[in-house]
């Protein structure tokens, strides 16, 4: 089977994480990854052949696109269209797979909304085009024109609509309105995290990476950093002035995205006890090595949560409703704790620090098979009658 996938991120990383696991359970296939956002930190499996579109991304207030080369956002959206096309008439894929569109991305309808017409009125060889989504949509401002027109085209162009979540966690029509309206088939595929086994040894990973013994391994981090500096600035000085024991060593990763001049303050802020990074590939092994994660509760880094079991407070962003919808759903099946902002205060957040030693999350029952799961969705999608080519 031939995948084309489109994936546009425009302010986290979150969309390009959940689509690069997407990629690696692909493995038998041939895929064919086309990006449009900032850079991202993430390898590819070699079996996938990456398209970077021309860069375009979103400011801090979710409002205007802009240009990585300072063009006018339209003309590089006209630049965009015309290789969507080409790459689509080359490949000839029995599957596209487009990220998050038309329940969200509407930024980008000049330039899909074009190809969607050319392949369905047969101009461009496409099998199939399928729409893929997370557990949780943000509000917009005119929710029910936004609404009335994603059901329109999800169910004029696409064959189907994969919902990466686990439904008997969340549903999608618990933040989308119109979803009885949807005529294509919807597939929840389960939660989108990498399970794949590792000869992972949690005391010889601690001493890799500096962690005397008897502490405890605290790590916060902020996805790709955009907007976690109050996060990360709050439990660096609850580190700081923490007296309880036992002593605390915090890893911090701010994110390749957060402006350097936050990054900056953090280091000047940060102690013996306190290491600060960029990023790290294999988030994954810090947590399953620490005894207590803090971060925001973007989906990636959920995920990350629940797969490795650690202890975890997030701190959901407070623009949408999308991080604090998740993060209460997986609060109230134990899986992880809340901070409210007021447990940023000087003290407070110390003392729950303390505290959360304690905590033991129950993550049991919960769908994480979601990469493999879109594999399996997108081959009955292809062939109803079970062929696994």
């Amino acid at each position: 089977m031939k995948v084309v996938i489109y994936c546009q991120h425009v302010l986290g990383m979150g969309h390009f994480a959940r689509t690069v696991a997407i990629c690696r359970a692909l493995e038998d296939h041939q895929v064919v990854l086309m990006t449009g956002g900032p850079p991202a930190p993430f390898p590819l499996p070699p079996h996938v052949r990456p398209v970077a579109l021309p860069e375009l991304a979103m400011d801090r207030r979710f409002q205007n696109l802009h240009a990585s080369d300072g063009g006018r956002p339209d003309q590089t959206l006209i630049q965009r269209r015309e290789m969507l096309r080409n790459i689509l008439r080359v490949e000839a894929p029995d599957i596209f797979l487009v990220e998050f569109y038309p329940l969200g991305r509407k930024a980008f309808r000049g330039e899909l909304d074009p190809v969607l017409t050319d392949i369905a009125a047969g101009r461009l060889p496409v099998g199939q085009v399928i729409s893929s989504v997370r557990d949780i949509l943000v509000e917009k401002e005119d929710a029910a024109r936004h609404e009335a027109r994603a059901v329109r085209v999800l169910n004029q162009w696409f064959k189907a609509l994969l919902v990466h979540a686990d439904p008997h966690v969340v549903r999608l029509d618990a933040t989308f309105g119109r979803f009885r309206e949807i005529r294509v088939p919807v597939v929840y595929t389960g939660f989108v995290t990498d399970l794949a086994a590792s000869a992972f040894d949690r005391k010889t990973f601690r001493e890799h990476a500096g962690v005397p013994a008897g502490h405890r391994l605290v790590v916060a981090s902020a996805g790709s950093g955009a907007v976690g500096f109050p996060l990360l600035q709050a439990v660096v000085r609850a580190v700081r002035e923490q007296t309880a024991a036992p002593p605390v060593r915090l890893q911090v990763f701010t994110g390749p995205h957060m402006p350097e001049a936050e990054k900056s303050l953090l280091r000047r802020e940060s102690c013996a006890a306190v290491q600060v990074a960029d990023f790290s590939p294999d988030l994954r092994s810090w947590l399953r090595a620490a005894d207590l994660s803090v971060s925001m509760a973007g989906y990636n880094t959920c995920m990350d949560i629940l797969a490795t079991g650690v202890p975890a407070l997030v701190w959901p962003f407070a623009q949408n409703r999308e991080q604090g919808l998740r993060a209460r759903v997986l609060a109230a099946r134990g899986a992880l704790w809340v901070l409210d902002r007021e447990e940023l205060l000087p003290g407070r957040l110390a003392t729950r620090l303390a505290a959360a030693q304690t905590l033991r999350p129950l993550t049991a029952g919960i769908d994480l098979n979601g990469a493999r799961g879109t594999v399996d969705a997108l081959l009955r999608l292809r062939n109803p009658e079970g062929a696994q080519a």
